[in-house]
């Protein structure tokens, strides 16, 4: 069985990384780093990128040179139009360190308190990066997803994690994306488009 790493502690991401990726690539294994020999190895990266693309960069090269598997990590993040595209790449951190979902929700609400409905679109953009090949000559590839929408003006649903409570996609409008089902929501996420356009190239590597 070929396997692949996802860098990330995220366990959601993770569940996401297999529902979306075993159907499509047959005997892969998707391992997490509690999955790694030794996890207290593993020694979280700096994600000092100014794009998603080098912030996924950074995290799947480090895993690589760590492991030698073929290792995969994602940045994702929140995109307003209102804010210039912020928060960007500091998404997770938006609110000030430590990384808290529901301060960082708090502060777009107030942030955008003042924006009219016609003025509250935005996007989620998710970078994922699949670093394979030799450790002293690795090979990268790179593939990105979009989930064009608009903010809330309350947080609303259980499901997903971080703005997804306040995020309603254009194709799925009345719900956010935390109120979607899974499926519903792998179908038409960042996230789902990213990992969709990297299984062809995860079953040429692997297979």
């Amino acid at each position: 069985m070929s396997r692949v790493l996802l860098a990330s502690g995220n366990a959601k991401k993770l569940e996401e990384l297999r529902r979306i990726v075993v159907p499509l690539v047959p005997g892969v294994e998707v391992l997490g780093l509690a999955d790694l020999p030794d996890p207290d190895a593993w020694s979280e990266p700096v994600e000092d990128g100014a794009t998603f693309a080098e912030n996924a960069l950074i995290k799947a090269r480090a895993a690589h040179a760590l492991t030698g598997w073929p290792s995969l990590a994602d940045d994702s993040g929140l995109c307003v139009d209102a804010l210039n595209g912020m928060p960007g790449v500091l998404s997770a951190r938006w609110s000030g360190p430590p990384k808290d979902d529901a301060r960082n929700n708090r502060l777009l609400l107030d942030q955008l308190a003042d924006v009219p409905d016609e003025r509250r679109g935005g996007h989620f953009a998710c970078a994922m990066a699949l670093v394979h090949g030799p450790v002293d000559q690795p090979v990268e590839e790179v593939v990105e997803g979009r989930m064009d929408g608009r903010v809330e003006r309350e947080v609303r649903g259980s499901g997903g994690f971080g703005y997804d409570v306040l995020f309603t996609a254009d194709d799925r409008p009345g719900l956010t994306t935390a109120e979607l089902s899974r499926d519903d929501k792998d179908a038409i996420s960042h996230r789902g488009h990213a990992l969709r356009a990297m299984t062809p190239i995860l079953a040429r590597v692997l297979t």
